[in-house]
């Protein structure tokens, strides 16, 4: 008997990290030494509290028992209270915000909710696959990508000829894979956009805490609520494995992503849940406290010996302000260069992989030790 795959996932291209984790597997079985900067994947441990926290939570039955799929009350008002602590913004955690296995998820199910077949999504070009694939392509809507370039900071062109007949677009800062970060007036001047043309907004800020060098993130709910933001706490508290974030926002498109897992998903577990509340209890305003800076002074310390080693090696990299990643000009083929990387041992990402905008780039996600990093970039020299 033969099976046949949905037309929908026939129109999906391959998922480039799959396609590396293939590659990276098949030099580790021939005995090669891999220095891996592909995917973004933080090396560093959750805080301990977390963890203690988490255990604790185990030993009560209580928490073994299905969680509630819209988020458990107390990690709902949670996530209220740090969006009040850290972006002056009033939530109401009943109406406004959802648990979710991850902003992924989130991302994902929203168009579930709101886009018909046939309906444009714009979705930037390079960006997170996610959006334009996950989201669109598995609901059968046409998604319409639109460059973002370098020499813009990698921002859309709300001024230019951006179809105004799209019913949702999707937007990252701090980006992946750029790092690029966005200014409040270019956020509140999409937003703006996003309410003349009726297009709704999905705002992915999983890199809010990620940030450097005196840059604050903002939340686009500072400047009204008429949009749907996601986070995660897989990147700001080492927590890519616990599978928890969340969505803020319009009450509607808050209710509309509720009503869609509610069909698919059990949520988050309880006990991973309650840690929520500790970790966002951390905050005390909109400064990060020790356990979040702590890790951003490693990613920060990585970014500038990385920097400096490729600057040496002739290559053209800017200092990221966001994010834990590098994305920079290789002068080429992104994936002729990924697998020169590769056969000396390093993974990068190949730009392509994030849309045609991206050729020619690569990705660095910062999720090695210092003392691989050097011995990454000595590697790379003898090849270059």
């Amino acid at each position: 008997m033969t099976y046949d795959f949905a037309d929908r996932l026939k129109k999906l291209p391959p998922y480039l990290f799959a396609e590396i984790e293939e590659k990276v597997a098949r030099k580790v079985s021939e005995g090669m030494d891999i220095i891996d900067f592909g995917i973004g994947d933080p090396d560093l441990p959750t805080p301990r509290p977390l963890v203690e926290e988490i255990k604790r939570q185990l030993d009560d039955p209580a928490n073994h028992k299905y969680p509630s799929s819209q988020g458990e009350a107390d990690t709902r008002r949670a996530i209220a209270e740090w969006y009040e602590k850290r972006f002056g913004v009033d939530v109401d955690p009943d109406r406004e915000v959802a648990v979710l296995l991850g902003s992924k998820e989130g991302l994902a199910n929203v168009a579930r909710a709101f886009i018909n077949p046939g309906d444009k999504v714009l979705c930037p070009d390079p960006a997170y696959p996610v959006y334009s694939q996950g989201a669109a392509t598995l609901c059968d809507a046409v998604p319409v990508k639109f460059p973002q370039y370098e020499e813009n900071d990698f921002f859309p062109d709300f001024d230019g000829d951006l179809p105004q007949d799209a019913k949702m677009i999707y937007l990252n800062y701090p980006n992946n894979p750029t790092g690029a970060v966005v200014s409040r007036d270019n956020l509140q001047k999409a937003l703006r956009w996003c309410n003349d043309t009726g297009t709704i907004l999905c705002y992915d800020n999983a890199y809010s805490e990620m940030t450097f060098d005196e840059y604050v993130a903002p939340s686009v709910l500072e400047f009204g609520k008429n949009a749907i933001e996601f986070g995660s706490l897989s990147k700001t508290f080492n927590m890519t494995g616990y599978r928890i974030g969340y969505a803020v926002g319009d009450p509607t498109l808050i209710a509309g992503l509720k009503k869609v897992k509610s069909q698919i998903d059990s949520g988050t577990p309880k006990f991973i849940q309650k840690a929520v509340a500790v970790a966002l209890g951390e905050y005390n305003g909109p400064s990060r406290p020790k356990m979040v800076q702590d890790s951003v002074d490693v990613y920060r310390r990585r970014r500038d010996i990385i920097v400096k080693g490729l600057r040496e090696l002739g290559f053209d990299v800017k200092l990221p302000k966001g994010t834990f990643y590098l994305f920079f000009n290789v002068g080429g083929s992104s994936i002729d260069f990924a697998n020169k990387m590769l056969d000396v041992g390093v993974v990068v990402t190949p730009g392509i992989g994030f849309g045609q905008n991206g050729e020619g780039f690569v990705r660095l996600a910062l999720t090695q030790p210092e003392n691989r990093i050097e011995e990454a970039l000595e590697r790379m020299g003898k090849v270059l």
